[in-house]
């Protein structure tokens, strides 16, 4: 079995666990990424680097160990801490740091036998919906470069959509994997909060930030979910228990109650409405029921999410001031460098989030908004709590409209934040979600892929997989790599 983008990541950890080299699925994965030509990565391990790692796996296999994951290359998001490679969060702010430890889920995946070869572009501190805010430039959706692969986590999803290689990690906010996911035609799961660690994860929003995978089968992020899942003391919200997501498989979902919600039914383009319709009808043919449940609080879900998150990343982007964090300016006081090395190193996005959340927090106003805020996502969680009590999952589009083109809504913030009207009431509520590929909508003489999202009950994580695994035996679901992979 030679390297081949079109291999899964099951497929070459099979063939490295039978006796492949391991050097060769990573160096041509890194060869890949340094031609890479839709500004997927911000960084590409150095091939003695990526050698080092390869040739661990060749040691640590020849020890006896298991690793399911031995000899898969992979791209983590540029968040997430490795040690030893800078880390950006695509900010000038960050120029020049390098991390001095990894990430828990890094740490995980390498344990596993994972390879990285990259870390991919993203919106500046994952604050956009685009991956357009970035210090490194925008990343183009592999499907149509003149269009956005979404974001916060687009670098990561076109890694995949492009066949650089088949599993990434991305982190997800209020949908920054899922809506990458979706306008790329791969799949993205957002985790239970606190499925997995957040230790190493450069923070956006406490409350709310989850890491997560891209992959082109659920075998592949069953892999990758069983490998990061599971408690780490350095994180005190992440859980104790870990389901086997690789148990989940093959199960069948005669019987499974599927809520459609109304709420998410409007809008949509020509496309998502057939992409939905054609999803509910292959739920229906293996034996689920489906009706439609209104949950009225998700109107209001884009401005609880925008009102709890943004005081959380101003509370957390106090720490970037030039003096312990972030880029040095040096001035003839203290105020003046601290406000220059802000005003330097933060992105226009990232300023307009810090302004926005630091008045929600301020005085007078913190009970009529973010107090406020956080009441409404209450009664987000109380509408899921309701709805699972008569479903086993809930189904809405990723996103109402396919991938969007470049500069359309980066002068529109409303408009841009209205992109993530189908993802961050999942994300309040704390739920797992993930974005299957369901076909394409052709819009100006380009295919453009479309994605469904799966809610499920939270620590139920593994219901998704079950799902989603019943679907691609049927032959509904199918991820298609984009041309040229």
């Amino acid at each position: 079995m030679s390297p081949d983008p079109q291999l899964t990541a099951a497929q070459i950890a099979a063939a490295v666990q039978g006796g492949q080299s391991p050097q060769r699925f990573a160096q041509d994965a890194r060869a890949r990424a340094e031609a890479d030509s839709f500004g997927s990565l911000i960084s590409v391990l150095s091939a003695e680097q990526v050698d080092a790692q390869a040739t661990d796996i060749s040691r640590r296999l020849a020890a006896g160990e298991t690793l399911p994951l031995a000899g898969v290359p992979i791209v983590i998001k540029d968040n997430l801490n490795l040690i030893g490679t800078a880390t950006t969060c695509g900010s000038r702010m960050l120029a020049g740091y390098v991390s001095p430890y990894t990430a828990t889920a890094v740490q995980k995946v390498q344990r596993a036998g994972a390879v990285i070869v990259g870390k991919a572009n993203m919106d500046e501190f994952a604050m956009g919906s685009s991956t357009e805010t970035g210090a490194f430039g925008a990343t183009q959706n592999p499907w149509d470069t003149s269009r956005v692969p979404g974001g916060t986590s687009g670098g990561s999803a076109a890694a995949v959509a492009s066949g650089m290689v088949a599993l990434s990690l991305g982190s997800d906010t209020g949908g920054s994997v899922r809506q990458p996911a979706g306008f790329t035609g791969v799949y993205g799961f957002k985790p239970t909060y606190g499925r997995v660690s957040r230790y190493g994860l450069v923070a956006h929003a406490s409350s709310l930030d989850q890491i997560g995978p891209f992959a082109t089968s659920a075998q592949d992020l069953a892999l990758m979910l069983d490998a990061i899942s599971g408690h780490d003391p350095r994180d005190a919200t992440s859980l104790e228990a870990a389901p086997n997501f690789a148990a989940s498989l093959g199960a069948e979902i005669k019987g499974l109650r599927v809520g459609v919600i109304s709420e998410s039914l409007g809008g949509n383009t020509a496309g998502v409405e057939a992409a939905l319709k054609h999803m509910l009808d292959a739920l229906k043919d293996l034996g689920a029921t489906v009706s439609d449940i209104s949950l009225p609080t998700l109107q209001h879900a884009v401005a609880a999410y925008y009102l709890i998150s943004t005081p959380e990343a101003s509370s957390n982007l106090a720490r970037y001031d030039g003096m312990v964090y972030g880029t040095r300016v040096d001035a003839g006081d203290v105020n003046t460098s601290m406000s220059r090395a802000r005003g330097q190193g933060f992105g226009r996005e990232v300023k307009r989030r810090i302004l926005i959340g630091t008045y929600a927090l301020s005085s007078g106003y913190y009970d009529a908004y973010y107090s406020k805020a956080m009441k409404v996502r209450r009664l987000i969680a109380d509408d899921f709590n309701r709805a699972f009590g008569q479903f086993d999952i809930l189904i809405t589009p990723t996103s109402p409209f396919p991938a969007f083109k470049r500069g359309e809504k980066v002068s529109d913030p409303v408009a841009m934040y209205a992109a993530d009207v189908d993802t961050v009431a999942i994300s309040l509520a704390g739920l797992p979600a993930l974005s299957v590929p369901a076909g394409f909508e052709t819009v100006d003489g380009k295919r453009l892929p479309l994605g469904i999202q799966l809610i499920a009950p939270a620590l139920s994580d593994e219901k998704l997989l079950t799902v989603v695994s019943a679907l691609e035996r049927s032959g509904a679901v199918k991820v298609e790599l984009a041309p040229g992979a």
